[in-house]
């Protein structure tokens, strides 16, 4: 079987513990700028997610940067000299153009290195959802699927992660432009918890407007139930931005309805935080209703 390297980036929002006993991921970290400094969330950064809301929760708004292509060059290229090639699962075209730069990384190195394989998948997949498309890579990696196998199975499979949000506040979802200020001023009046998606083009979609906490989580529910695939995988991933009361009470309802879910609850870092805001609620499974 042909040696190759998983890498992904600071979006997936993984940890050392939903990772553990699978083979090991690159994540690339990436940049977050608020109130005009500038910090590096992922390994080896300056700012942790419990740092980053608590300076959201002051009223203070961030601000995203795709990777540069430098970037890559330097996670990508020792892998190649080391005789390993190369799988890159990358945050969604649909909210970033850092694919993009990965893949202009990718043709020069290919150039460089024509006997190894270097492939940049977009996952259109964020946050949690990417991640959930990465940890389930890397298990079918160790179950010894080959590079080409692996590169299809992703591709095939990206479009069957579900991710459901629930927002806390509009404030962030209108400083980002994801909804007008009409919007968010007449949905803070009435309380509603703006529901959202990850549509098929891996763009962040509003799909509802429930009212308050037990109206979101309810209706999220109602979702997972027309049309979780549990014969693909029991995993469920309960996903928030400094939220885990939130969280609880989510995965408590998940593990009501859905008896066989294997539940997780990850944390939601500053990549997708910046635009969600804290509070927010994300629900991510095998299914059929991107």
């Amino acid at each position: 079987m042909t040696d190759y390297q998983l890498f992904t980036d600071a979006t997936a929002d993984l940890s050392e513990n939903f990772m553990a006993g699978l083979p090991k991921v690159e994540v690339i970290p990436m940049e977050v700028e608020i109130c005009g400094k500038e910090y590096l969330f992922g390994p080896g950064g300056n700012i942790s997610a419990e740092e980053f809301y608590a300076l959201l929760r002051k009223g203070n708004f961030a601000s995203t940067s795709q990777i540069n292509p430098t970037v890559y060059f330097s996670y990508f290229e020792p892998a190649l000299r080391a005789g390993k090639d190369v799988i890159y699962i990358g945050f969604s075209s649909g909210m970033s153009g850092t694919i993009d730069a990965a893949r202009t990384c990718a043709d020069e190195l290919q150039r460089e290195f024509p006997e190894r394989k270097i492939v940049c998948i977009d996952s259109l997949c964020a946050s949690v959802g990417e991640g959930f498309l990465v940890r389930e890579a890397a298990k079918k990696q160790a179950e010894g699927f080959g590079y080409e196998e692996l590169v299809e199975w992703v591709l095939w499979n990206r479009e069957k992660v579900c991710h459901w949000f629930t927002v806390d506040v509009f404030d962030h979802l209108k400083h980002g432009g994801r909804v007008s200020s009409a919007t968010a001023v007449a949905g803070t009046l009435v309380k509603v918890k703006p529901l959202l998606k990850v549509d098929n083009g891996g763009k962040l979609e509003l799909a509802g407007k429930p009212r308050g906490q037990i109206s979101a989580i309810k209706t999220q529910i109602s979702i997972m139930k027309n049309s979780w695939n549990p014969r693909k995988g029991k995993l469920v991933i309960i996903g928030h931005g400094d939220n885990i009361e939130g969280a609880l009470k989510l995965e408590q309802a998940v593990q009501r309805e859905f008896q066989d879910a294997e539940t997780y609850i990850s944390e939601i870092g500053p990549i997708i935080g910046a635009h969600t805001g804290p509070g927010m609620l994300a629900l991510i499974y095998w299914g059929a209703n991107r």
